[in-house]
């Protein structure tokens, strides 16, 4: 079986990435293979005490509480019964996917993100073992610190390929516009995308750093997407602009997505990039 690592990797290109704020900044002097778990484990218990006291995580909290609380607007739909009812203990977002979120144990900003995750499931009452994490840049201590943190560790590369078919909080913290493009594939129907919340990069600002014409062709489920989703911009203190910079809060009530005509749903393309010259992922290869 081949290492998920070599089969996809995640460029986070963060927005003011020259400019790193020297209170971010640690010596990446720790083996990835050679954690302390323990030391590890407290280390980003800490982080979350420090985040918690942040004036600016009550903004955070109350916009993703507002979302993940919110039930989807599509009662009147088939077949969702089941998705939509709130869970025995009242909640109405029923698990989470972290893509992308990097090597927390030598990366200042990727502690900082997992720590907020931690934080979001917290005031969202989701429980950690329904938060399910994956990118290819984390070392087997790191995966041991997330497991010991009670988080769901995936080992197969979904390219971002995953289908709510519960409400589900996507955690995309600078991940590539190829992610994106792909999650939203996998869900593009009346039925799945009303079902996801997404905090990650705006899409519009995804768009605003892109030659409109090369978007529009190799991420055609982002471009469609942003006259229907709603986006909430999440705040984001001067010496955190390399963690949380240009993060939002994604919904898509579907009232808005029934304004697209019905050709839009029916039998979507599966991206393939072939005219993408940057592409931020490395995508499986196909079996023979």
């Amino acid at each position: 079986m081949s290492d998920p690592g070599e089969e996809w990797q995640v460029a986070r290109r963060r927005k003011g990435a020259a400019r790193k704020s020297k209170s971010l900044q640690v010596p990446s002097t720790c083996s990835q293979e050679q954690l302390d778990i323990g030391k590890s484990v407290k280390r980003i218990r800490d982080t979350v005490s420090e985040l918690r006291c942040e004036e600016f995580w009550q903004d955070w909290k109350k916009a993703a509480s507002s979302a993940l609380s919110n039930p989807p607007e599509n009662k009147d739909t088939e077949g969702t019964a089941d998705q939509l009812g709130s869970t025995k203990d009242g909640r109405l977002c029923q698990q989470c996917v972290c893509y992308g979120l990097g090597s927390f144990s030598s990366c200042v900003s990727a502690r900082f993100q997992l720590a907020m995750l931690l934080l979001l499931l917290d005031a969202g009452q989701v429980p950690l073992k329904d938060c399910s994490v994956y990118d290819p840049a984390f070392s087997s201590g790191e995966m041991a610190v997330l497991r010991e943190l009670g988080l769901t560790v995936l080992t197969e590369n979904e390219e971002g390929k995953c289908l709510a078919t519960k409400s589900t909080l996507f955690y995309l913290m600078h991940c590539g516009k190829a992610l994106y493009n792909n999650l939203l594939w996998k869900n593009w129907s009346v039925q799945h995308l009303p079902l996801m919340r997404i905090i990650g990069n705006s899409f519009n600002g995804l768009m605003d750093r892109t030659v409109d014409r090369e978007f529009k062709r190799d991420y055609s489920y982002i471009t469609q997407a942003v006259s229907v989703c709603e986006e909430r911009q999440l705040p984001c203190p001067s010496r955190l602009i390399d963690v949380f910079s240009d993060t939002a809060v994604i919904t898509f009530p579907t009232s808005n997505l029934k304004r697209l005509p019905q050709s839009t749903w029916a039998e979507p393309p599966e991206p393939q990039y072939q005219h993408c010259s940057d592409l931020e992922i490395i995508q499986r290869e196909t079996q023979s």
